[in-house]
């Protein structure tokens, strides 16, 4: 072989080679995110703790992970935006709210599914059993429902004299709404309250909810853990300030932003064990043989400042049972 023809053929291979060790590497897997009426600036903190879970498996997001996100701002969207994440061929799809569960169950039985929701997935239908579920979807439960009677609870300790609480629910989480609510009238039957249940799913009808309050003036207003109050808790907190009603909410969230009082799991500690399970899954686990992990942390949360906006005294007890009093 000449000399120039010998270098030719070196200089090609030479450039084939890194093409050839490209791509025998494999594939970066490609985890589904499907959220529904969450925005991503008002995730920030739980995104985090997420991609810590990841983390504590081995997963670190743009190099050995990617993420697809869908952020849907009408639950209707969930849908086409679960069939897209299927035509992806994503490795896993994680839902941290109800709707976005079931619209990923709807759309495939074969691509595995992690969710992180606040009611009992059994209930709604996600899975067979806590131990044993038994298809293509596991995760994690904050077991909203369980902790009505306590919130519940904390209320009347904090306003002794309540008798009457409104209720906002979200009339377009329809499974959701319908388990919380029939945990609370039970609950409050019981403690000798009346509900007076309040809809909203808009920013026009949480505007609207608390202006009934010009009129009916409730006691306190109990607000149940929903995704989209969550992503709308600013607003929330300024109408109950405005309005100077007593509010005790699901979540931390709302008691960093000014809201009163929260009592719930500690979401941020949930969410870290969800990417936990998103990476034991892309490392081979099957959602049937991991268990639906019941949330295990739990925060009292008590606004001082709120409350002395709102002419109310916290009882010493039970601001020394509060996990953080914000001043």
């Amino acid at each position: 072989m000449r000399r120039r023809e010998f270098l030719r053929v070196l200089g090609s291979s030479a450039v084939a080679w890194p093409l050839v060790a490209r791509a025998q590497q494999p594939a970066m897997p490609v985890i589904g995110f499907l959220s529904s009426q969450w925005l991503p600036d008002t995730s920030v903190d739980r995104l985090r703790s997420f991609r810590q879970g990841l983390k504590d498996t081995g997963y670190v997001e743009a190099e050995n992970v990617a993420i697809e996100y869908r952020w849907a701002d009408q639950s209707d969207r969930l849908p086409e935006l679960a069939a897209e994440l299927v035509r992806r061929r994503v490795a896993v799809i994680v839902t941290p709210t109800t709707p976005a569960a079931l619209a990923a169950k709807a759309a495939t039985t074969t691509i595995p599914i992690v969710f992180a929701i606040g009611y009992d997935p059994v209930t709604l239908g996600l899975v067979a059993s806590l131990a044993r579920p038994d298809g293509n979807l596991t995760g994690i439960n904050f077991l909203n429902n369980e902790l009505v009677a306590k919130q519940l609870d904390l209320l009347r300790e904090l306003v002794p004299a309540a008798t009457r609480v409104a209720a906002l629910v979200n009339p377009d989480n329809v499974r959701n709404t319908s388990v919380a609510l029939a945990d609370l009238e039970v609950a409050a039957r019981a403690r000798g309250l009346q509900i007076q249940v309040l809809n909203a799913s808009t920013n026009r009808e949480i505007d609207a909810a608390f202006a009934t309050f010009l009129r009916e003036r409730p006691d306190a207003l109990f607000v149940t853990g929903d995704g989209l109050f969550t992503s709308r808790r600013v607003q929330m907190v300024q109408l109950a300030t405005l309005h100077k009603v007593p509010t005790t909410f699901a979540n931390r969230d709302f008691a960093e932003v000014g809201g009163l009082m929260s009592y719930g799991a500690n979401v941020a500690d949930a969410w870290r064990q969800a990417g936990v399970y998103t990476g034991r899954i892309l490392k081979g686990a099957k959602p049937a043989d991991l268990p639906v992990v019941q949330a295990s942390k739990f925060e009292l949360v008590i606004n001082q400042q709120t409350a002395r906006m709102l002419g109310l005294t916290v009882p010493p007890m039970l601001l020394a049972r509060a996990d953080e009093v914000i001043e």
